[in-house]
This record gives C-alpha cells, structure tokens and sequence, in this order.
C-alpha cells in the first residue's frame, strides 16, 4: 500500500514503459488519453513532455514502496513551475511514476535499484485517447495488475473535473491481497462521489480473510457489475492474456462483445 504521506498528496502516476539500448532509458508512453483542456489548465507553464521526443535526464527525487514489487518514483524537473504536458497531469515541479518489477526485467530492476539524486534519461509520446468530458453517461474501467495506473489516471481526471458529471465503475483484477494498489483513493472517491463513483476488486489468490472477491474478472462478474446500456463506454487495460479474452481477436470475440458491447464501445490503452 501507499504511505500515509503520499496519500495525502494528489498525484497522477504514469505507467512506464522501459527498455535498454547502449544505456539505459525509459519512454514515457503516453498513450492513454488525452483530454479537453480546462480553464484552469496552467497552459502558461513550461511542458517538459512535448509532441515530439523530450530528451530529458531528470533526477530521482524520492522512491516510496507501494508493495512488494511495485515503486512510485518521483522525478524533479529543473524548473518548478514546469508541468510535464502528459495528459491529465497539471502538477508542477515533478513526474510522478509506478514502476512494477518483473522477474529478470532488467529495466524495471534499474529502476527499482535508484536512489534519489541519481538521473533517468527520458523519451517521450504523446499520443491517445482524446477525452471529452460528459461525453459518456457511464463508463466502466477494468484493470489487471499494472494497468490500474491509466485506469486511474483518466478517473482522476474526470473526478477533479467539476463540469464532468460521467459516472464511473473499476473492475481491478490482480493476484493477491497485496497488489491492491490506490484502494483507499478509491474509498476516497466512493465517498465524495457515492452516485457516481464505485470500485470492485477480484483477487484470485486471496488471503483466508480477505474482503476482496476471489477469482478473475470474468463474464458472470462484469455482467453483475457494468452497466450494459448503450451509452457506455469500456476502458481496458491489463495484462496480454486478459486483454485478449476481454477484447477478442481477429477470429473471435471477446467477453466485452458477448456482453453487447460494440467494438465502438470498447477501448484498449
């Protein structure tokens, strides 16, 4: 789980994804979404990830433990009124990461091995999903293991957006109790939002006493919870396999179409 500090701080991790060549590097794949710029939108600052590649070394500025395999690493900009320009993130001064370590991941080992003051050298893409607030009445966001980090992300930005009224429902799927990342955010906004928000966790090794529901994110569960009319909209991000069996593939459908979700309907980050 997250600190108690870093609960208390309204942050927008971004998933990275990482590879090596010659040194080592991350690219900051952005292509979860983008959204409608708001007002208050600080348009003036400097944006340290344009459209183009950044080219940037920034250093490690702190590395906060949220499980046993899974770091948030906060990376300080040289300017501190300068935003990153990643879509849903208006903070200023840093970049806020959540890096998950895989076995022999040697990238995700880097970066797991960094302390603060050592430097990063980024890339970044700007591309995505174009978000219009109000623009579905519902929409449901379904996330397995590290992939909660845009499920996130984009309902952040709807939350904090008092002009969007769409309602919100995560399905999030991981192996064991422990990689529930961000449940008290969510128990936050279940709070703040009761009519519009709601979190459902499946955990398909859970502990003798957990409150989570035990097994994957299947059929019989989503029709139970997602709502099935025809203004809603699906955001699906999770590991290959469970993709797959959501979305389908170019022979068969998957378990989002057998629900009546049109492919128009459907989303994949």
């Amino acid at each position: 789980m997250i600190t108690g500090a870093l609960l208390n701080r309204s942050w927008s991790p971004t998933v990275v994804t990482t590879f090596a060549a010659g040194s080592l590097a991350a690219v900051i794949t952005t292509r979860y979404f983008t959204q409608s710029v708001r007002a208050d939108s600080p348009s003036s600052s400097r944006k340290m990830f344009g459209g183009g590649p950044a080219l940037l070394s920034l250093p490690l500025e702190t590395g906060e433990k949220l499980n046993h395999n899974t770091r948030l690493l906060r990376f300080k900009f040289d300017d501190p009124e300068a935003v990153s320009g990643l879509p849903a993130n208006d903070e200023k001064g840093h970049l806020d990461l959540i890096v998950k370590q895989y076995p022999n991941g040697k990238m995700s080992t880097h970066l797991h091995g960094l302390q603060p003051g050592q430097s990063l050298f980024f890339l970044s893409s700007l591309k995505g999903y174009q978000w219009k607030p109000n623009a579905h009445k519902h929409i449901a966001l379904i996330a397995g293991g590290a992939g909660i980090t845009p499920i996130y992300q984009l309902a952040q930005a709807i939350l904090r957006n008092p002009e969007d009224k769409t309602a919100l429902t995560v399905v999030f799927g991981v192996n064991s109790d422990s990689d529930v990342l961000l449940k008290k955010e969510f128990a936050d906004w279940e709070k703040q939002f009761p009519d519009r928000f709601k979190a459902i966790y499946t955990v398909s090794r859970p502990l003798e006493d957990s409150p989570h529901l035990k097994g994957y994110v299947t059929k019989e569960l989503l029709q139970k919870v997602v709502s099935h009319e025809k203004e809603t909209m699906v955001f699906v991000c999770g590991p290959p396999s469970m993709e797959q069996a959501l979305v389908g593939g170019w022979r068969r459908q998957g378990i989002l179409q057998e629900l009546g979700f049109s492919k128009d309907q459907i989303h994949k980050f």
